[in-house]
């Protein structure tokens, strides 16, 4: 019979810590939280100090029933949930079923290893109250806004929409982007480059950088005709020349946010999915006959301490693998955010003698890339910065400046183990080397190049963006930021179109009701301060329930003003047409609906008449009905558009839309047609499914590929491309018609 017991969150995570402790330990996973505020009311009584009223969740009575009986039996209990404020709240919930135990102790594990788990398990301490009371001071933020907003949306755009307290800021971020970026409008202006030749060398580029001491600034063409007709005969010389090394320091170890901002960059993964990732490398792989061992530490911190053994550990196997140069005669040291928990560590690989490759065959495709790149983020944190060798060249012609840059990477340091990442590839690229030129030496104007561009709008967050944002503005934590962005698209507020955030309409209403109406709580600062308030709590110098009075006060005015105003808001969202409904002869308005806009008698609810907005109209189709052969239409629902039987309600027939392209594999007869994924996520697949398990995320266009023969092609997305197609075989791209030049 185990003496000890062990609690955790999570099944991999228990299976790997029992490994390392015996027989004398029995290891239970709680499956998560055990306890919650309840679903059905507000489980926060504002009259009595904010005091939680917690209920088992529901479907964890066997799990906690379990977690008493082991405890009932065992000498000592160790709670070692999540070493983060939710985690810390989970062992005070559990402990509270607990009640009557004298040996109840919390551990803490920063990584799943063998050492970790033993020195966790050797020095234990008590549940952190103030870590407790930080947790319970957020969920009763989240649960008052939530349960006290979202009823006012209710009522005034249609019935289940939800507000979320941090959510609704970052939906902001993204509405009021979306705004700058329908109000903007382009302006033109104009680079002029030159071609030159020196003495000795090839031809070179100079861009125009300066007009008369001031920076160049050229905005048309007439502009452009002067500047071509005062060098038409003018000289140029070199007027200085510049020669230096830059050095190129190392990233910090990753935290969180970077973490999630780099993964998305390279793979194109979700904050959330790389979360799931990381969960999974720190709970610990199967490596065979090594056993369970967790890869990472704890992947939510916001601090980029390293400790001193794991720094040793990773200068040595650089001394080993990449040889001296490569490693700094001191370990280097990063600075944290000033809210930054230090009692964390950065995420790192739990050895450094680990490498990818040596654990690859136990990975998945997707561990293995986010371990790869935690791993070389490790490595280039502690060895030697990267040398450029740069030359920038002035070349005068009177009033004129031009300059010209070459940039040649001379010593790779950390770049031999990370590389060189998309945000630094322009400052850092290797641009190769200029010819030999001389101060004062005379040069040959080739041509002159001058070329018309448009300012563009300010581009849409992304993932990575939006989570630097939230980031420096200090809105949420490292444990909030995936849950922050899948929240609002899961609620229909922004979708993803070509890895960028794009709001909903519905978002738009959503975000400039809630903005307008409470002023305070939907502020960036505001909310970046409450951050810092919970932190305060945390730290012990603040009071859980001062900071809950403090907020609840104005809150509380905001809302009663907002409800006194509900009607009114509800008519201005409604929109009047000319229309009469054919039931009633009543007016018809513009109402919202879960799923957008539509028409609807405003004689609601004596008249029920509804009907779709133009454009968004059932549409008919040649297909029919496979259960009643009846015709089918084309409808739209919160994934988008699908096929529905017309004899709706009498038959309830659906299927998923054609694309009018033939799968591919052999022998199917097949379409493919249009699904989402339970996350929102478009891809498709065959219509013969689960037959034909053919499926690509591309939208595939019938059109032959010129190259291979392929039957289609299918739309692509890059930054540098922008939309453009591409064969879903060969990858052959056809010609783009030429643009018209100004």
């Amino acid at each position: 019979m185990a003496k000890n017991l062990v609690i955790v969150e999570s099944p991999a995570k228990a299976k790997t810590i029992n490994k390392y402790l015996g027989r004398e330990y029995a290891v239970l996973s709680s499956m998560g939280h055990v306890r919650d505020l309840p679903k059905n009311k507000l489980g926060i009584d504002l009259e009595k100090d904010f005091e939680a009223h917690y209920v088992p969740i529901p479907g964890k009575a066997k799990v906690l029933a379990k977690i008493k009986e082991a405890a009932a039996k065992a000498d000592r209990v160790f709670l070692a949930t999540d070493p983060d404020r939710e985690g810390e709240a989970i062992a005070w919930h559990i402990a509270s079923q607990l009640s009557g135990r004298k040996k109840l102790s919390r551990a803490l594990f920063y990584e799943i290893t063998k050492e970790s788990v033993k020195s966790g398990i050797a020095h234990p301490r008590a549940i952190d109250q103030k870590k407790v009371d930080a947790q319970q001071a957020r969920r009763a933020l989240d649960r008052i806004v939530g349960y006290q907003v979202s009823p006012f949306l209710w009522k005034t755009v249609h019935r289940g929409l939800s507000a979320g307290r941090v959510q609704t800021v970052a939906l902001r971020l993204i509405s009021e982007r979306e705004q700058e970026i329908r109000a903007f409008v382009p302006q033109e202006y104009w680079t002029v480059a030159a071609r030159l030749r020196g003495a000795q060398g090839d031809p070179f580029e100079a861009q125009l950088s300066k007009i008369d001491g001031k920076k160049a600034a050229v905005k048309d063409q007439p502009a452009v005709d002067r500047i071509k007709a005062d060098l038409a005969a003018a000289e140029f010389a070199i007027a200085k020349i510049d020669v230096r090394d830059k050095r190129r320091s190392p990233y910090p170890p990753f935290i969180t946010s970077t973490l999630q901002q780099a993964a998305f960059r390279a793979f194109g993964y979700s904050a959330q999915k790389t979360m799931v990732l990381a969960q999974q490398l720190y709970e610990g792989i199967d490596l065979g006959e090594e056993g369970a061992v967790g890869l990472i530490t704890y992947m939510r911190t916001d601090a980029v301490r390293l400790a001193p053994e794991a720094v040793e550990g990773v200068r040595a196997h650089i001394m080993s693998a990449y040889g001296p140069e490569y490693l700094p005669a001191e370990p280097l040291h990063y600075k944290s955010r000033k809210s930054a928990q230090e009692g964390h560590e950065a995420i790192r690989p739990t050895s450094a003698g680990r490498t990818p490759e040596s654990v690859r065959q136990f990975l998945t495709p997707d561990q293995f890339k986010v371990y790869g790149l935690i791993y070389s983020r490790f490595l280039a944190c502690q060895m030697t910065p990267a040398v450029y060798h740069t030359t920038a060249v002035d070349i005068a012609s009177g009033i004129y400046l031009f300059r010209a840059t070459g940039s040649q990477l001379k010593f790779n340091g950390f770049l031999a183990a990370y590389g060189v990442q998309e945000d630094d590839a322009g400052e850092y690229a290797d641009t190769g080397s200029l010819p030999e030129l001389a101060v004062g030496e005379r040069i040959s104007l080739l041509e002159l190049l001058p070329k018309q561009h448009f300012t563009e709008p300010p581009a849409r967050f992304n993932e990575a963006s939006l989570i630097k944002t939230l980031e420096a503005q200090g809105i949420g934590r490292p444990s909030t930021y995936a849950t922050i962005i899948s929240t609002i698209i899961d609620r229909d507020y922004v979708a993803k179109e070509n890895n960028q955030l794009k709001p909903s309409e519905l978002g738009m209403v959503v975000s400039g009701i809630l903005v307008k109406k409470f002023p305070h709580i939907f502020q960036v600062q505001f909310t970046a301060d409450m951050e810092t308030e919970l932190d305060k709590i945390e730290q012990g110098s603040l009071d859980r329930v001062r900071v809950l009075k403090d907020f609840y006060g104005p809150f509380a005015k905001d809302l009663k003003k907002a409800e006194s105003t509900k009607d009114e808001l509800k008519k201005s969202l409604q929109e009047t047409t000319d229309q009469k409904c054919p039931e009633c002869q009543s007016p018809v308005v513009i109402k919202w609906g879960r799923y957008g806009k539509f028409y609807a008698c405003s004689n609601y609810p004596e008249c029920k008449y509804t009907k779709p907005l133009e454009g968004e109209q059932d549409e008919p189709v040649t297909e029919t009905c496979d259960k009643c052969g009846g015709p089918m239409k084309i409808k739209r629902g919160r994934f988008g558009k699908f096929l529905a039987c017309a004899n709706y309600p009498d038959c309830k027939s659906v299927k998923p839309l054609t694309t009018g392209v033939a799968c591919p594999e052999p022998g199917c007869a097949g379409q493919l047609t249009s699904r989402r994924t339970k996350r929102g996520k478009a891809f498709y697949s065959c219509s013969r499914y689960p037959d034909c398990k053919y499926a690509i995320w591309n939208k595939p266009v019938k059109q032959a590929c010129s190259n291979c023969g392929a039957p289609f092609l299918v739309e692509k997305y890059s930054k540098a491309k922008g939309n453009y197609l591409a064969c879903y075989k060969c990858k052959w791209e056809p010609p783009k018609a030429e643009e018209t030049k100004p």
